[in-house]
């Protein structure tokens, strides 16, 4: 079924005789959107795995043989039935079999998809034991990240969006942050997620990753990349006027390349604060906007 989806991907982006596009829906190890996109985001830890099979493999075959199924009856009852095949209607107001039938029919097809999908929501919120935790805490409007294990010796920084004259050559816009989660891949890692001031959402759609960041309140969720490269997720919540300008960076390496990382960090990183001066120039440039 994955493959259905991708062949409709690659015809539109064909339609539209757009030839980065099409080398951009090729490009499936990028975790990122791309133009003409058609399903969810490409996997990369096993409970978006079993995600992708629930939606692709499960419900949309449920959902097309359903909706065949509800057109052929459409398409026969007007045939058989209108003024002029049936100019005499049936006065026929009861049928107990049919009544029973589309009763008890829709029962069983709910109850099918709610047993894979118990176990989909019990994978997802049984956390296995943790190589390392990040804290996630959601301010108006950026995200600070804390390594919190004590061998990374308080490794603190803030992830503020990049502007469009601060991307690189490579780097999305609207996505790009200045500091990235780096983790290693194939770990276990644990994310508490809360906020300082109003409710965000921390989501990352190829980890098939989505909690609600509340103030006072510690949430908590997981993920298990299994493979290496940069992916990228935004707050998922309607959180104030800077909501779709505060995106999250995860970068997933080797375990060596994130020892060598970690070193980096802890001088780069340890004991660093808010840096208040580039949150004042991106406010400033909101409401200057908003008033434009």
């Amino acid at each position: 079924m994955r493959s259905i989806v991708k062949l409709f991907t690659l015809f539109g982006a064909l339609l539209t005789f757009e030839i980065g596009t099409l080398s951009q829906v090729l490009a499936t190890e990028s975790g990122q959107p791309h133009p003409w996109q058609m399903g969810l985001a490409d996997p990369a830890s096993p409970l978006m795995s079993r995600i992708q099979w629930f939606h692709d493999d499960f419900l949309l075959i449920i959902i097309t043989v359903i909706t065949v199924f509800v057109l052929l009856l459409l398409l026969y009852c007007m045939i058989r039935f209108n003024s002029k095949a049936n100019p005499e209607p049936s006065t026929t107001s009861h049928n107990t079999l049919v009544e029973v039938a589309w009763t008890v029919v829709p029962i069983l097809i709910l109850v099918a998809i709610a047993i894979p999908s118990f176990k989909v929501l019990y994978f997802d919120r049984t956390i296995p034991e943790a190589d390392m935790t990040i804290k996630a805490t959601g301010n108006q409007w950026f995200w600070s990240m804390e390594y919190q294990d004590p061998e990374f010796n308080g490794i603190a920084f803030d992830a503020i969006m990049l502007e469009d004259d601060e991307l690189k050559p490579g780097q999305p816009r609207l996505l790009a942050v200045d500091n990235n989660i780096v983790v290693p891949v194939n770990k276990v890692v644990r994310v508490v997620v809360t906020a300082s001031d109003v409710i965000h959402n921390f989501a990352m759609p190829a980890f098939g990753l989505k909690m609600d960041a509340i103030p006072g309140r510690l949430n908590e969720t997981w993920f298990k990349a299994t493979r290496t490269g940069m992916f990228y997720g935004q707050c998922s919540e309607l959180c104030g006027i800077r909501h779709a300008f505060m995106p999250i960076g995860i970068k997933v390496v080797s375990e060596e390349e994130f020892k060598q990382w970690v070193v980096k960090a802890k001088k780069e990183f340890a004991g660093k604060s808010v840096a208040p001066s580039k949150i004042d120039v991106a406010m400033t440039k909101t409401t200057v906007a908003s008033k434009n």
